[in-house]
């Protein structure tokens, strides 16, 4: 016998819509694109050119962030119970993978420059840098109050902040040339760049892959779940017990209960099911839960696969 959460929105209520402030980012860092290809061309900078081809990856990345966000709103159907909710991971699964690439190609080249540095004019290096820098910082203050929305928006704004840091980078290198000739401050700004891409893109990576993987939830200890559920009196056994995440602030657990064969007669299970609902959701933050009762009697006839 089977006894299910009542319905849910699948967490749409909780889902900030993030669409405009991605939207404005959007516009700002294709503004911030063109102003760092046209620095690199003049000055013939690389970390400009490493800074351009970052910002290239983050309008790639803020462009499918708004695809997902978009997605994401639409309503689930029975082809797609949880509709696109998981949009948004897909997307910032390709944005961290994307961003790694073009930070191990920058850190590649920044070592060529290293050896053999070009000639590199840092009063205009200075000027792109610091439209860039200003570009950066109007769309980190956009995002600043919905970063922690979703995987997606964190995403953007991981972007964003990194591409302020190299803006930075930039210019402390212009500063360098402009006041010691030492060309190669160039090539040490494009190193820093790339180390700021490459391990924080490798977390985002890691946490959006775990979503895809279906991994237990961050924060969520499966072992509390399971004792939390066993504590109660008529509850004998529990199995096939799974915590999975659809998106950001949405896991979802499920189990099979063994519990007394007259809870099936005695009219509360019902009320078993909402009270244990009811922990689920105060004490592990899990809304959504779907809970299979069996007799004891039918215990043994189980078929147990899963812990």
């Amino acid at each position: 016998m089977t006894e299910a959460h009542r319905g849910h929105d699948h967490g749409g209520a909780a889902l900030a819509d993030q669409r405009g402030r991605l939207v404005a980012v959007l516009a700002v860092t294709l503004a911030v694109l063109v102003v760092e290809v046209v620095g690199a061309l003049v000055s013939g900078s690389l970390a400009l050119l490493a800074d351009a081809g970052h910002v290239l990856t983050d309008v790639a990345g803020l462009g499918m962030a708004v695809l997902a966000a978009v997605l994401s709103r639409r309503p689930a159907t029975d082809a797609r119970t949880w509709g696109f909710r998981r949009a948004e991971v897909l997307a910032a699964a390709a944005q961290a993978a994307v961003l790694l690439a073009v930070g191990v190609l920058v850190l590649v080249e920044a070592v060529h420059r290293l050896l053999q540095p070009p000639e590199v004019t840092p009063a205009a290096m200075l000027v792109f840098g610091a439209v860039g820098l200003a570009g950066n910082l109007v769309a980190m203050a956009v995002l600043a109050g919905g970063r922690s929305a979703n995987l997606n928006t964190r995403a953007a704004f991981l972007e964003v902040v990194n591409d302020a840091l190299g803006s930075v980078a930039v210019l402390v290198a212009a500063a360098v040339i402009a006041l010691s000739g030492w060309q190669r401050s160039d090539a040490v700004a494009s190193l820093v760049i790339g180390a700021l891409i490459v391990p924080r893109t490798l977390r985002l990576l890691a946490e959006s892959v775990n979503v895809l993987l279906e991994s237990t939830p961050r924060g969520l200890d499966l072992g509390d779940v399971r004792r939390r559920l066993l504590s109660h009196p008529h509850v004998h056994d529990v199995h096939d017990l799974h915590a999975t995440q659809v998106a950001t602030g949405l896991p979802v657990v499920t189990a099979h209960l063994v519990v007394d064969d007259s809870c099936f007669y005695d009219g509360h299970l019902g009320s078993m099911l909402d009270e244990l609902q009811r922990e689920l959701d105060t004490d592990f933050d899990v809304e959504h839960s779907t809970l299979q009762f069996e007799a004891l009697s039918h215990a043994e006839h189980e078929h147990e696969t899963h812990p």
